[in-house]
């Protein structure tokens, strides 16, 4: 039988490397459970963290909370755990944004059929190769690019970001 790990609310949020705060805020939005009351402690478990991490990795793959959440709720603990450990074996790269748009990266140059305005996310997947999508994509759509991500991101070069 595995030992039981319990963790109090500092200590889970150092594990994962998020705030206190963000912790607090994941359980009143539902992505994690409520933590176990012992006395005046809260106490929290290897669910919370796996959670935690899991987010994390899902949020770096540019998911918004709500499909965050709805993917891990009927997930078991060693689905979520395998969802953390995707970042372990291949870090999940950041979509580089374009020069003067802020965060988002954008699509093709205006007046190569792109609506003015339109914004795209590019995820680099290898050198040379690139996924585009539209930030008001489709869930669906998001999805497939998520798989996508997942399915090719180990065979990128460590060099290449």
């Amino acid at each position: 039988m595995l030992p039981v790990t319990t963790y109090k609310l500092e200590e889970l949020a150092a594990a994962a490397g998020v705030a206190p705060r963000t912790v607090r805020y994941y359980v009143q939005r539902g992505l994690l459970p409520a933590p176990e009351f012992r006395g005046k402690d809260t106490s929290y478990g290897r669910e919370h963290l796996a959670r935690l991490r899991a987010i994390k990795v899902l949020q770096q793959a540019h998911l918004p909370l709500e499909e965050i959440q709805a993917r891990l709720a009927g997930a078991g603990v060693d689905e979520i755990e395998r969802i953390a450990r995707t970042a372990a074996a291949a870090p999940p790269r950041a979509a580089a944004p374009c020069p003067g748009l802020g965060d988002a990266a954008a699509g093709p140059a205006p007046g190569a059929g792109a609506p003015r305005g339109e914004r795209w996310e590019r995820v680099e997947l290898a050198d040379g190769v690139e996924l585009h999508v539209r930030t008001d994509a489709p869930e669906r759509s998001r999805r497939i690019a998520l798989d996508i991500e997942s399915r090719y991101a180990t065979l990128a070069p460590k060099g290449s970001r």
